[in-house]
This record gives C-alpha cells, sequence and structure tokens, in this order.
C-alpha cells in the first residue's frame, strides 16, 4: 500500500534530507504553509509535525480526511492537540522516551551544581580568591520525581546509580509495585507528604488541565528548607510568580530551570538576577545529534505503520500524554 506523508517544517532543515530513506512509493509534501499542502492533504495518510505550529497542524488536519496517524516531534503536547484531534480516531504518537537521557543527565548535574556550590567556586576563581569551602553530597539524599513517564524513569535509575533515594509522584502509583528503583511511590493526594520528603524535586510532568499550576505557594511552603526545585517537564506546571518568591525569600535552596511560562524568557526576567537560579535555555536535551534521533524515531515508526505493526509512543489524547 502506498502512501502520503505531509511534513510540517521548514523545507530548508536539513534533518528533512534523512526522509530519504522512506520506503519507495512514499508520496510526500513538505511545508510551513497550509498551501503547500492542498495537492497532497486529501489523500493523506500520515502527517509528522516536525517544527510547525499547532496552528498549521490544526488546518493542515482538516485538509486530509483521509489521515489514520499523526506523529509530533516533541514529547510535550499541550501546543499539539486541538479538539478536532483529540476526538477523533487518528492515532497521535510523540517524541516520548527520545530525549530522556540528556535530560536525565541534566538533572543530575543541576543537583551537583548545588551541592558543590559550583556557582561560589567559579565566583571564588573569577575574583582570583582562595576559597576553601564544605560542600554536600547528592549519596544519601532524596529525590522525589513529580511525573513518573520516561524521562522519570530515567532519571530514577541514573540518581539511584548515584547512591540517592529515589520516590516519585504518579497518576497510578500502583502500576509502580515491584519497582527497583522507587523507594515509594506517591498517589497526586499525597503530594505534599513526597515534596516534604525530598531534597531534590523534579518536575518531570507534562501539561494538562490537572498539571497546570501544580506547584504553587503551598508546595513551596511543604517543601524542605534548603530543597532544590529542577523543572524539565513544561514551564507552566510551576507557578513562576510563587517560585520567584520562593527564592528570594530562601524558602528554598534554588532552582534549575530548562522550561518556562513563556519562551524565550522575556529581558529583565527576575530569573535571570537571582543567583539561585541556574538557568537553561530549553536547551538540555539539545545534544549534538539531537534532531537526528528524532527523525531515526519516526522513520522506524513509519516502518511499523507499513509493515502494520503497533506503533510506539501511542498517546491517550483525552489525557494529554
Amino acid at each position: 500500500m502506498e502512501h502520503t506523508l505531509l511534513v510540517l517544517a521548514d523545507p530548508a532543515e536539513p534533518q528533512l534530507a534523512m526522509l530519504e530513506a522512506l520506503p519507495d512509493g512514499t508520496d510526500l509534501a513538505v511545508g510551513n504553509r497550509p498551501e503547500a499542502f492542498a495537492r497532497a492533504a486529501p489523500d493523506a495518510t500520515v502527517i509528522l509535525n516536525w517544527s510547525a505550529s499547532g496552528d498549521l497542524l490544526r488546518a493542515v488536519f482538516g485538509m486530509a480526511p483521509r489521515v489514520h496517524w499523526v506523529h509530533a516531534r516533541s514529547a510535550g503536547l499541550d501546543a499539539v492537540l486541538f479538539p478536532e484531534l483529540t476526538a477523533s480516531s487518528v492515532v497521535l504518537t510523540n517524541g516520548r522516551g527520545v530525549f530522556s537521557p540528556p535530560l536525565a543527565e541534566f538533572v543530575i548535574g543541576a543537583a551537583l551544581f548545588f551541592a558543590k556550590d559550583f556557582r561560589r567556586m567559579v565566583r571564588s576563581q573569577a575574583a582570583g580568591v582562595w576559597d576553601q569551602f564544605d560542600v554536600a553530597e547528592i549519596a544519601g539524599r532524596t529525590m522525589g520525581i513529580v511525573g513518573y513517564g520516561s524521562i522519570g524513569r530515567t532519571l530514577a535509575a541514573s540518581a539511584r546509580a548515584m547512591g540517592m533515594r529515589v520516590v516519585a509522584l504518579r497518576r497510578r502509583p500502583e502500576l509502580s509495585a515491584g519497582d527497583p528503583v522507587l523507594e515509594e511511590a506517591y498517589a497526586p493526594a499525597r503530594l505534599h507528604e513526597m515534596l516534604g520528603r525530598s531534597d531534590y524535586v523534579v518536575v518531570a510532568a507534562p501539561l494538562t488541565t490537572e498539571t497546570r499550576g501544580l506547584i504553587a505557594e503551598p508546595e513551596f511552603a511543604a517543601m524542605r528548607p534548603g530543597a532544590v526545585l529542577i523543572n524539565v517537564g513544561r514551564g507552566p506546571v510551576v507557578d513562576e510568580t510563587a517560585l520567584v518568591k520562593a527564592l528570594r525569600e530562601g524558602r528554598i535552596g534554588g532552582a534549575a530551570l530548562d522550561v518556562f511560562d513563556s519562551e524565550p524568557l522575556e529581558p529583565g526576567h527576575a530569573f535571570y538576577g537571582l543567583d539561585n537560579v541556574l538557568l537553561s535555555p530549553h536547551c538540555a536535551d539539545h545534544t549534538p545529534d539531537w534532531l537526528e534521533r528524532a527523525m531515526r524515531f519516526f522513520l522506524d515508526n513509519f516502518a511499523r505503520f507499513v509493515r502494520g505493526e503497533p506503533l510506539l509512543n501511542v498517546v491517550d489524547k483525552r489525557l494529554g500524554y
């Protein structure tokens, strides 16, 4: 069976050359405007949202009545899901898991950044000051992971290998029964209990109606004094105003942030001026080959689609992940 694939992207993006590996007979249309798909959309069976906005995806989806499968390059889907797609029988997959190893490394690096106070070392070196001080260990400390999906599970293994205790919050904690890495899995109703136990709180949850603003002023009040928040999930899961307040007041020890409410972060934002913040401009998973990894995953899934095999990373569109 021949397939027509619509690729929503700037045609000049270099990773699109990897689509030459598609099976013979695959009809391909690439563009970043709806009119680029006028000819191919009526017969399209697959849409790859490589780098387009949710608005373009929605417009093209409406032009393609025969589509069976939509793939989003990203793991986060808050900008991708729209009512027509959610209500349809079309299968949606995403990039979940493709970027988990580098994100786990970033979290471990962030924990070490605060435990060893690397900022103080760099500041003293730049000032030419010999400044000895005591440093902390992360071994024996507790990492609490909010959201135990692919990122959370990969991180848990890394943290455990560093000698840390690992606990997690997940929607269905019973699914973690027998997990050799976790000391305990908490239901959402026990969030504050988990926060009070954690030295490092890692947000790795998707953005949904349930998780928006999940970590706000009451949650910062429930954290241990000196705890560090690390967000590699989605920016709006954390209330930024409450976070800035907690950081300024020294209610928590610090924050390492890779995601934000609005990106790029606007000039003059409070985060830029806080010494207890480690700021990553949403590039913690941008290894030199991150885009090639994402395209290889899609190509492998496309081969499964052609063979009639189950697709990887099928999303529950009602839940948003």
